[in-house]
């Protein structure tokens, strides 16, 4: 075949958001491309700088669905970029009609995201977009920040100081009384930790409507799970407040506290000291999981004292008559506290993948 019947391709790279779709088109030195869209069908005809030296270029991309017909290009010195807005907002599983990828088509890693992240970019650009328009009929933007900034430090200080205090006064008991500072951790230190959780319902109120940017599942599965041992598994057994367990859970409780309220602060106030940003974002590893161990064992420690005290066991009405004991719901209960730590994990490893960065993956 003479050499110029043949069609050059060029090295194509792409990625895609919901809304759009974006195209790297490896050519230099590139005048006046012929870039349409008739048809659903990419057609690129140009003169440039390839892999096969200065030629005329050209490929078609059929779209896998609906797209608008007029794309947007910028040239560079080195490529072409390609904006094509899609019909519809949607992810797409894959750019082509044809299920097998064209062989110069490749993923652009420097554009890539995966669905979650594009949903969160997306969602940032939303929140950003409805906090311009808030702030610009409410006025004086600064005020409103520094306000906000304001009420988040002296709640996170609050905070702080209330888990060290718990921490401070658990440790230093432990160093002076040893292993019989277990069995009294409850009576000395449960009002500052029954003042904490209460006040930890500001963080999740606080995520639901957009005072800090959180997800509020997280934070609402932690609120209520902390709240569920602190008030019914030790606060309304007597027999479970001299346990050695009280001792763990508070302590794993304040120590992982100390460390985010603390981050959180700084943060406030724009400071970023960077050994506690690694332990902020570190610790919570094995912490998290010896946390919900800790509460996992108070759990099975209360159920034959429910069960025994008969303390909110019910029977049901006439026909049925059945007695359902409390322990029921805690076994229930048993199995939600992993499925809780598997969404914060999940929730804490992603946030510690967008601070501290993630290796690229090979996306066919």
């Amino acid at each position: 075949v003479a050499m110029e019947n043949q069609v050059l391709t060029p090295h194509v790279y792409w990625a895609q958001r919901h809304r759009e779709l974006y195209l790297r088109v490896e050519l230099s030195d590139v005048q006046n491309p012929a870039i349409s869209i008739t048809e659903n069908v990419l057609h690129f005809k140009a003169q440039g700088h390839g892999a096969k030296g200065d030629n005329v270029y050209e490929f078609h991309l059929e779209f896998l669905d609906l797209v608008k017909p007029e794309p947007v290009y910028k040239l560079t010195q080195r490529q072409v970029n390609i904006t094509v807005q899609k019909k519809v907002s949607q992810w797409w599983e894959r750019l082509t009609k044809q299920e097998k990828r064209p062989l110069f088509l490749a993923p652009d890693f420097d554009r890539w995201l995966d669905e979650s992240d594009a949903e969160m970019e997306l969602r940032a650009k939303e929140e950003e977009r409805l906090n311009k328009l808030r702030l610009e009929s409410e006025g004086s933007p600064e005020t409103l920040t520094n306000l906000r900034k304001g009420y988040l430090f002296m709640y996170n200080l609050v905070q702080f100081l209330g888990f060290s205090w718990i921490f401070v006064n658990l440790t230093v008991r432990f160093c002076i009384l040893g292993k019989e500072s277990f069995y009294d951790t409850f009576h000395t230190v449960a009002d500052m930790m029954y003042f904490c959780q209460m006040l930890a319902v500001v963080e999740t109120i606080n995520a639901a409507i957009g005072v800090t940017t959180s997800p509020v599942l997280p934070s609402l599965i932690q609120l209520l799970g902390r709240n569920f041992i602190l008030f019914i598994i030790f606060g309304t057994m007597e027999e479970m407040q001299n346990k050695a367990v009280v001792f763990f859970v508070f302590y794993l409780w304040s120590a992982i506290e100390i460390f985010r309220y603390s981050f959180y602060m700084l943060t406030c106030i724009d400071m970023d000291w960077k050994v506690l940003t690694w332990l902020r974002y570190t610790l919570w590893i094995p912490l998290y999981p010896l946390g919900c161990l800790a509460e996992a064992v108070s759990v099975i420690q209360s159920i034959p004292i429910f069960n025994e005290t008969g303390r909110f066991s019910f029977t049901l009405p006439y026909p049925v008559k059945i007695k359902v004991r409390f322990s029921f719901f805690l076994q229930i209960y048993l199995i939600m506290i992993f499925l809780g730590l598997y969404i914060n994990f999940r929730h804490l490893y992603k946030q510690r993948r967008r601070r501290y960065g993630q290796k690229k993956k090979k996306i066919h």
